[in-house]
């Protein structure tokens, strides 16, 4: 059998998403008239505790869209040195918005108030940028599907606005996270002054995310969403699968960490395969191997597919399309290959 761990991203709608999807009441969302849009934008708003949200295509325009709000050319955005902005968008902040990264090492994908502090420019210094936004990413994609405490988040938003930053949260999978810690969505994202949600990772929708924030910054994201090409007219047959996913695809979330875990403690009694499966708080896992690519190679051969995470490092995502026996199946095949 094929067991498709690469990413979360690989799954496909599900028969009742594909009615959703094919009944979807449809407008053109670009005049505001799209209904499942506009109940789309509603309930993420509510959901993550903001006043307004957008529809765009995907997150990385979440991400390019929000860096574009907050910040003029030549200021610099803190954010962990593996997040999605810096390792896979392409240089968009740097086209779009004429920024510089300041990347910080977190721990896990993570890091705290003081390392903000740390990175902060003196503001009357005009030989440097200026320090305008911190981005976190919630959970932490190369840290290992980390889930940032809520407290932590908050250090770092109070640093932050104490010396006049913004803060934005890239929440790719936001959901993952509120499944694992028993905090609200809301909690965790309405102290940043933007936020979005993903529906193509883990809630198992082929299309779209929501950026949320201040109804006055949402208004100006409906230009950039223009500027970027993000227009979607009746997009409702896209949005619908939104909806879905946040009615029927959340709870079941513990599932793929459940499985994340028995993954994870199956590889680290696999010789030649090396994880502290004990960190596995999400749907990723992440493990190091000798020789990363014949691994990898192997592995697909056999139908088994992870990805690449950095040197000597695979990753292995759960999901909705990959249930217990696909699990086993991904296990006995990665004890063939390092054997």
């Amino acid at each position: 059998m094929a067991v498709n761990l690469r990413s979360d991203t690989q799954t496909k709608p599900s028969e009742g998403m594909r009615r959703a999807i094919a009944s979807a009441e449809v407008a053109d969302e670009q005049r505001r008239l799209d209904p499942t849009v506009n109940a789309l934008q509603e309930r993420v708003a509510e959901l993550l505790g903001h006043e307004a949200a957008l529809f765009l295509p995907s997150g990385t325009m979440c991400n390019q869209i929000a860096i574009r709000l907050h910040t003029r050319p030549g200021d610099e955005v803190i954010l962990e040195r593996h997040s999605h902005p810096i390792i896979a968008e392409a240089g968009g902040p740097a086209a779009h918005s004429g920024v510089m990264m300041h990347p910080l090492d977190g721990d896990g994908g993570m890091f705290t108030g003081a390392d903000v502090r740390a990175a902060l420019r003196d503001p009357d210094d005009r030989y440097s940028p200026r320090s305008r936004l911190v981005c976190v990413e919630q959970t932490t994609n190369y840290g290992g599907g980390h889930v940032w405490p809520l407290e932590q988040i908050r250090e770092v938003q109070g640093v932050a606005r104490e010396n006049g930053l913004a803060t934005h949260m890239d929440g790719a999978r936001l959901m993952n996270a509120v499944v694992a810690s028993g905090v609200s969505a809301a909690d965790f994202a309405s102290g940043c002054d933007s936020a979005w949600l993903d529906f193509t990772k883990g809630l198992g929708a082929p299309v779209g995310a929501c950026l949320a924030g201040a109804r006055e910054l949402i208004e100006e994201a409906w230009r950039f969403k223009q500027m970027m090409g993000g227009s979607l007219r009746q997009a409702g047959i896209v949005a619908a699968a939104g909806i879905y996913a946040l009615d029927h695809n959340v709870d079941r979330l513990a599932e793929d960490h459940a499985n994340a875990r028995i993954l994870a403690q199956g590889i680290a009694e696999i010789p030649g395969a090396r994880i502290d499966a004990s960190q596995v708080e999400t749907n990723i896992v992440i493990f190091e191997v000798d020789d990363q690519e014949r691994v990898l190679h192997d592995l697909a051969e056999r139908g088994v597919e992870m990805s690449p995470m950095g040197p000597g490092r695979v990753r292995a995502v759960t999901h909705l399309d990959v249930d217990r026996a696909g699990i086993d199946e991904a296990l006995e095949v990665l004890r063939d290959v390092l054997a």
